[in-house]
């Protein structure tokens, strides 16, 4: 029997096989050549070594008080470039322990690490742990931008290694703690030391360098500026971490949490509304430019403290009552220079600053300039002016009290906001008079001539209105408000310094003498005998239809003080008049402002003072002699109602 050839080809299994091979090697070295056309073709989209490496960043702006205490920082802060050599060793081992322990095993990329972070992240369904190297942190920061791309991840990638040949651990590690981005503006572990703690990084306790590499994660997240507990509840991780890395032990992470010993920028806490009300100044009298620049502002920290904590306190207790939302405060030095302002309950809930862009109607706080006016015309405060119903076309203007008392002076009329013989007057002197003393005095806007604008209809701020009492206050030079005094470059030249230019005399001091006596009787006596101060004051109240705002401007002849309240929509408050909440936060305020300070007369000479009340009820014998009825039917009404105007 014949025997069959034998097949000496490969069973088809391992032809099978074989074939299989030759088509993976095949497509390897083309994916292999894909890959490295791929990488050739990014690399040439490299950014320049040499450029990133070189420190670039926004001007810093650095706002200062008038005593020369920081207000704020705004830009890019860095602090003094340090090595890792001359940290405290907690510093980079917190950093190690939480971003990146094999950090001087690998080559730039962490492969056992990026296992470990897809493993985790499989298992938590989400994004939980990252795999990114300090080095690859490194290049990202100095070199690329946020982008989430490919491309960008194989640049990292690239940049990684280049360092990683390019310079040593330490080096690196040096790199990224001075590059690094750590909340608040601030670049580098010193710049944040500096700012959340007020040392150098060189001197950072083990808590404290664990809180900046907490920042590592999240710098806005957990800026313990922005949020102090949650920034503690990161702190407390990092040091969880540290004791899991052999860096520290469990009773060390215990001891570095009983001594905390974390301070914030005392500056931060200084009005923000002040803070952005002069940094959108700057432009207008510098140009913009690369370099860094510190502002000399007027801002008195003390009373700007006094003005929040009052203002809260009212805002809080009694105001909370009446139906108070929001209250803005804003205190001036006779020559316009802002020492205090509040622009509303809380900055950080709300920027808009109530102080400066709100307009609103001032009611009878604008009865300043129709007297001021008459008086310039001749009137003399002694003048008699009817107190009697007026109708001007349809418009039939009333009092408060919906009496009247005949013939008054005009200091009467002035203290006593009276309507019907403030808009009297303003017809006998001239609307179109009223009108152009109101714009010289530092009423913005075009003031139009109706017989309303007796009763304060034209809207203003509260800055230029308590500007425009300046001149009161000063004998009679215009005031332009102002915060910034003088503004250097990073070398200490000057560029720019407020030499008091201002409008000059705008009114004579026979004038100015008379208004003051006159408004000094409105604390005495008047709507405003909530504010009446034991020294030289004036000022007058002010109230907008159904109680929408209410107001107290008020001078002594150190400061001038403006008070408003009232709430954003426009909703009215139960019952409150510009001699009621206003005027007791307005003495409140200037109480605490004047502690210390000698009495000054106001221009022109001695005005009316109030006298200080006991607190205790005396105990006196009826008299026999009868109260004069339409007298204390008068004065009854007025404390009831606490005359709005």
């Amino acid at each position: 029997m014949a025997k069959k050839p034998k097949n000496k080809s490969k069973p088809p299994r391992r032809r099978l096989l074989w074939r299989l091979f030759k088509i993976s090697v095949t497509l390897g070295i083309w994916a292999a050549i894909a890959v490295a056309g791929l990488l050739a073709w990014y690399a040439t989209d490299l950014p320049d070594i040499d450029d990133a490496l070189a420190t670039t960043r926004r001007p810093t702006v650095t706002l200062l008080a008038a005593d020369g205490s920081v207000i704020a920082t705004r830009g890019d802060l860095y602090g003094v470039p340090v090595d890792v050599q001359s940290l405290p060793k907690a510093l980079p081992e917190a950093v190690l322990a939480t971003e990146d322990r094999r950090f001087y095993d690998h080559f730039g990329l962490d492969l056992i690490g990026i296992i470990r972070a897809a493993w985790n992240n499989v298992r938590a369904g989400r994004i939980v742990q990252g795999g990114s190297t300090i080095t690859q942190q490194a290049a990202k920061n100095l070199f690329l931008t946020p982008e989430r791309s490919l491309k960008r991840k194989l640049q990292e990638l690239m940049l990684a290694i280049w360092l990683e040949r390019k310079f040593s651990k330490d080096q690196i590690l040096t790199i990224y703690l001075n590059r690094v981005y750590l909340g608040a503006g601030t670049y580098g572990v010193d710049a944040a030391a500096r700012r959340y703690f007020g040392r150098s990084a060189t001197r950072v306790s083990v808590y404290q360098a664990a809180m900046l590499a907490g920042l590592l994660k999240a710098p806005s997240r957990y800026n313990p500026q922005a949020d102090r507990k949650r920034a503690e509840r990161r702190t407390d991780q990092v040091l969880a971490n540290m004791v899991a890395a052999g860096y520290l032990s469990e009773a060390g992470a215990k001891a570095a949490k009983r001594n905390k010993a974390i301070r914030g920028s005392r500056g931060e806490a200084v009005s923000g509304y002040f803070i952005d009300w002069v940094l959108d100044q700057i432009s207008d009298y510098i140009a913009p430019g690369n370099n860094d620049v510190t502002v000399t502002t007027t801002l008195n920290p003390v009373l700007q403290r006094a003005a929040e904590q009052r203002t809260i306190a009212m805002l809080s207790g009694p105001g909370k009552k009446l139906k108070v939302g929001q209250a803005a405060l804003v205190a001036l030095a006779t020559d316009g220079a802002v020492r205090a302002m509040v622009g509303g309950r809380d900055h950080s809930k709300s920027e808009f600053n109530r102080a400066v862009q709100a307009r609103r109607q001032p009611g009878s706080a604008f009865k300043p300039f129709i007297f001021m006016a008459a008086l310039e015309a001749g009137y003399r405060p002694e003048r008699r002016i009817s107190d009697a119903p007026i109708s001007i076309g349809d418009w039939t203007p009333r009092n408060f009290n919906r009496k009247h008392q005949g013939e008054v002076s005009l200091t009467e009329a002035l203290a006593g906001s009276i309507n019907t013989a403030a808009v009297r007057l303003a017809e006998e002197v001239g609307r179109g008079k009223v009108a152009d003393l109101a714009a010289r005095f530092g009423i913005t806007g075009k003031i139009k001539p109706t017989p309303s604008l007796a009763l304060g209809t034209h809207e203003v701020s509260l800055l230029e209105l308590t500007a425009a009492y300046g001149p009161f206050a000063n004998g009679g030079s215009g005031v332009w408000p102002y915060g910034i005094a003088e503004i250097k470059n990073g070398r200490g030249d000057v560029l720019y310094r407020r030499q008091g230019s201002g409008l000059g005399r705008i009114a004579e001091p026979r004038d100015i003498a008379a208004i003051n006596r006159m408004l000094a009787e409105v604390v005495v006596s008047g709507t405003g005998k909530a504010a009446g101060m034991a020294r030289p004051v004036a000022g007058k109240t002010g109230t907008s239809q159904n109680y929408r705002d209410a107001w107290f401007i008020g001078y002594s002849a150190d400061l001038v003080t403006g008070v408003w309240m009232g709430n954003d929509n426009g909703a009215p408050m139960k019952r409150v008049t510009g001699g009621g909440l206003p005027a007791r936060l307005w003495k409140s305020f200037m109480t605490d402002a004047h502690r210390g300070l000698a009495r000054r007369q106001l221009p022109g000479g001695a005005v009316p003072v109030a006298v200080a009340r006991s607190t205790k009820p005396k105990k006196t014998a009826p008299s026999p002699t009868k109260t004069e009825p339409s007298k204390g039917l008068w004065n009854r009404i007025r404390s009831a109602f606490d005359d709005p105007n």
